[in-house]
């Protein structure tokens, strides 16, 4: 275990679900599934196959003797060819039409297809599980001011309620990125060769409505609405493309998301989960890193990243076929599934335990205000007969020396009592006060949220009753 290398997206990021997907087990015992539903089908449409020989099969798809297929594929070089023959072992009756009128696409894409629709769908569950959780959170904060920030800049207030839903409304667009591309996946079918059926309709002495009825037949056996209307040998490599393109756009939202929890963690305005004993540094004990939405943010850089390889891929494709697609897509594709697996049950946790420090927010707020309050100060003076271009003069000045000093000297942001003094204000610190408490320098933060809160709520109930969100989130990583 130790002597050689193991992929770290298993043995420490993805949950095992995903990883069930992707397994061994999983892919050849769907290529036996293939092969029956394959010989009833044919059977169905008059071919001379027994059903002994599909029972034969029918009892042996979940039992898959590996040993004698990785025997024979060190001799013939062809892990579809070997495990025909491992099948056949098992199946001596069935033997004779196992694959038969298939090529090796038959199972190879066909299964590629069905393991990547179910891993799909395994991501939709958890991304609503973490758009419920972003909603919850951003309703519960929908009131709390927060010092907003543009360039990372102090700028006006918005509240943490509002800024949780920008992060939400990037989730919200990945699933329906995701649903489009869900809604799209067809199968390979049974197509041969280049595509063209030619074997099958061999098989079925020309009679062409026989072998769509044949496809139709395992399309349906499997639950896809059909195959792809023309393929060559295999089905085209920009349907991989398009799935990795919804995950990558996950992981930028996932990225966006975590990326300014550290910088408000370095605010000492949120906190992910901590445990008790959980170590920050090896050096520094009193550290307290979001390692957590680090590791978010390193998953998001290869999932991202690793959208070149369908792409490239997809563009290299010589013809009907070439096999410069098989080694690429078998790393490229569980990858990227395995890797968006961790990064979203890493954010269920990450929102789930979030903790928000309202007194840190309001002191921040605070720092601020008296900037931020100068527009609806000029603009009150203007309302009661100021002129507005001499005051925005004083009030640049003033700005520029109260900054000057909290940048120099450490000085407390002294801003609104230099207006106060300024006879061209006409205005005293408390008449300041009164004019600030009556701005709400927030906007419409809390109604925006609300809204939209409520509006994802309901898609999220309708979710819940078809089974496709947990009633509680998952927090374990």
């Amino acid at each position: 275990m130790h002597e050689i290398y193991e992929n770290p997206l298993c043995r420490r990021y993805a949950g095992r679900e995903m990883q069930e997907i992707f397994s061994d087990k999983r892919k050849f015992s769907t290529w036996r599934r293939l092969w029956v539903a394959l010989a009833e089908g044919e059977r169905e449409l008059g071919l001379p196959i027994s059903e002994e020989q599909i029972s034969e099969m029918r009892a042996h798809i979940d039992d898959v003797n590996y040993e004698v297929a990785e025997a024979r594929e060190r001799e013939v070089r062809h892990d579809v060819m070997s495990h025909i023959y491992a099948y056949g072992v098992q199946c001596p009756t069935a033997k004779p039409i196992i694959h038969l009128g298939a090529t090796s696409c038959y199972v190879g894409d066909n299964t590629d297809c069905i393991i990547q629709r179910d891993a799909m769908k395994l991501i939709r569950k958890k991304l609503l599980t973490l758009i419920s959780a972003l909603c919850e959170f951003a309703d519960n904060y929908r009131a709390l001011r927060t010092l907003a920030y543009t360039h990372f800049q102090a700028a006006q207030p918005t509240t943490v309620g509002k800024r949780a839903s920008l992060w939400l409304q990037d989730f919200v667009l990945d699933l329906s990125h995701l649903d489009f591309a869900l809604s799209g996946m067809r199968m390979l079918g049974c197509r041969g060769t280049t595509g063209t059926g030619a074997s099958f309709l061999e098989l079925f002495s020309g009679d062409r409505e026989k072998v769509l009825r044949l496809e139709e037949k395992i399309c349906r056996d499997f639950d896809f609405p059909g195959a792809y209307a023309v393929s060559g040998q295999t089905y085209t490599r920009k349907a991989d493309y398009f799935l990795l393109s919804v995950l990558s756009g996950i992981a930028q939202s996932a990225q966006k998301m975590s990326g300014d929890i550290r910088l408000l963690s370095h605010l000492k305005e949120v906190d992910e989960p901590f445990e008790s004993g959980q170590v920050g540094s090896s050096a520094m004990a009193y550290k307290r890193n979001p390692m957590r939405s680090e590791r978010i943010s390193s998953l998001a850089k290869f999932v991202i990243s690793d959208t070149a390889n369908p792409a490239l891929t997809a563009g290299t494709q010589w013809l009907e076929r070439t096999l410069d697609d098989s080694a690429n897509r078998r790393i490229s594709i569980p990858e990227a599934f395995l890797a968006t697996d961790g990064i979203l049950t890493l954010c269920i946790n990450v929102v789930s335990g979030l903790t928000v420090y309202p007194k840190v927010i309001e002191r921040h707020m605070a720092e601020e205000l008296p900037f931020m309050a100068t527009e609806n100060i000029l603009m009150y003076c203007t309302a009661h007969g100021k002129d507005r271009q001499t005051l925005h003069e004083a009030i640049r000045r003033h700005s520029v020396a109260a900054g000057l000093a909290v940048k120099r000297d450490g000085a407390d942001n002294d801003l609104l009592d230099r207006i106060a003094a300024d006879p061209a204000f006409g205005l005293t610190r408390e008449e300041i006060d009164e004019i600030i408490a009556s701005s709400d320098l927030s906007g419409m933060a809390e109604e925006q949220t609300a809204e939209y809160v409520a509006e994802i709520r309901h898609l999220i109930d309708e979710e819940r009753a078809k089974g496709f969100v947990p009633e509680g989130a998952e927090v374990s990583v």
